[in-house]
């Protein structure tokens, strides 16, 4: 056994170099087993120690286990070199060159509802409005009898109305929020309110989810033409200086007067939304006092916007989640 470990130095060297020479992973792997495997040669040594004298075992065990750590460490560092030059030739045959610009990976975007919605508030905003927002899942009280819906109004039918347990709908406007928000709060104010909103409705410039935008402003001395003035405005803003704006007579509960809003877009006219002067009572529902405070309210869909916006022919595609359509905007 003393002979072996006083040439421990050659058996290293040797397995050193043929691990030098081994021309792939697996060869070398092989060289590795023939000296450090269960029954390789510095393994054998070590089984040999309980043969020796006591005061001979520690040395010679110490010398054969650093033997067995630098030869570990050779093969560790030969593989790696292996491993690497492997690579090498694979990206040197298969001709890709790695000095080229990388493809970006896709990146996703806004929704264009989104891009819409964000524009609008942005410009209310310059104008000093607040943004307010309240829940989809509304009473019936916030969605009708405070906005002056009376219980008979055909917009309370069950065919244009989503009705949840417990006296609540999904609101079908954004106007709850006008409730909300002038509650226990005294004028001036401006608000904007952006949301979801749900209707039993679905044709090509429908959806049973859509988005609106409802405006509302209250002071001392408001009137139509102040209302008109911040319209105009917008409308400019988001479709060019030559848009025309008309006001056809209508009828909402919530305000007095009221107007429905077209604006010109390709020679003709499209609906835009409602709008019109917020109806006393609807103040005295907010504990505002209707005969000092004069207020205006307005209201848009935001999809269609979109839709126009975009040439988007129809409403669903916009929340089908097809991505061909939506990369395209």
């Amino acid at each position: 056994m003393s002979t072996h470990v006083e040439h421990l130095d050659d058996l290293e060297a040797e397995a050193r170099d043929a691990m030098e020479v081994a021309e792939g992973v697996q060869a070398l792997t092989e060289v590795r087993a023939r000296y450090l495997g269960r029954k390789g040669s510095l393994s054998s040594l070590l089984r040999g120690i309980g043969e020796l004298d006591p005061a001979e075992r520690g040395r010679v065990g110490q010398a054969v286990n650093a033997s067995k750590m630098r030869i570990e460490e050779t093969f560790q560092a030969r593989r790696l070199e292996l491993e690497s030059a492997a690579q090498t030739r694979a990206l040197e045959s298969s001709g890709l060159d790695v000095t080229l610009p990388a493809v970006a990976p896709a990146r996703g975007h806004l929704h264009p509802v989104s891009l819409i919605e964000r524009e609008m508030t942005e410009f209310f905003s310059s104008l000093g409005f607040s943004i307010e927002l309240g829940p989809e899942v509304e009473t019936e009280y916030h969605n009708f009898e405070a906005l002056n819906i009376p219980a008979d109004h055909p917009s309370r039918d069950m065919q244009d109305t989503f009705f949840v347990e417990g006296g609540h709908v999904l609101r079908t406007h954004t106007s709850p929020v006008q409730i909300r928000a002038m509650t226990g709060r005294q004028p001036p104010f401006r608000f904007i309110a952006p949301g979801r909103v749900y209707r039993h409705d679905s044709d090509t410039t429908h959806y049973p989810m859509f988005h609106q935008i409802e405006g509302f402003l209250v002071d001392e001395r408001v009137t139509f033409a102040d209302l008109k003035g911040v319209l105009y405005a917008f409308a400019r803003h988001l479709m060019g200086a030559d848009v025309k704006l008309r006001f056809r007579a209508h009828f909402f509960p919530f305000t007095e007067p009221s107007a429905e809003m077209d604006f010109s877009w390709q020679g003709g006219w499209l609906e835009w939304g409602g709008c019109g002067m917020i109806h006393p009572r609807v103040l005295e529902n907010c504990r505002i006092d209707a005969t000092r405070y004069q207020g205006f309210a307005f209201g848009m869909g935001i999809d269609r916007t979109a839709m126009l916006r975009f040439g988007i022919p129809n409403i669903h595609l916009l929340f089908e989640g097809d991505v061909r359509v939506l990369e395209q905007i």
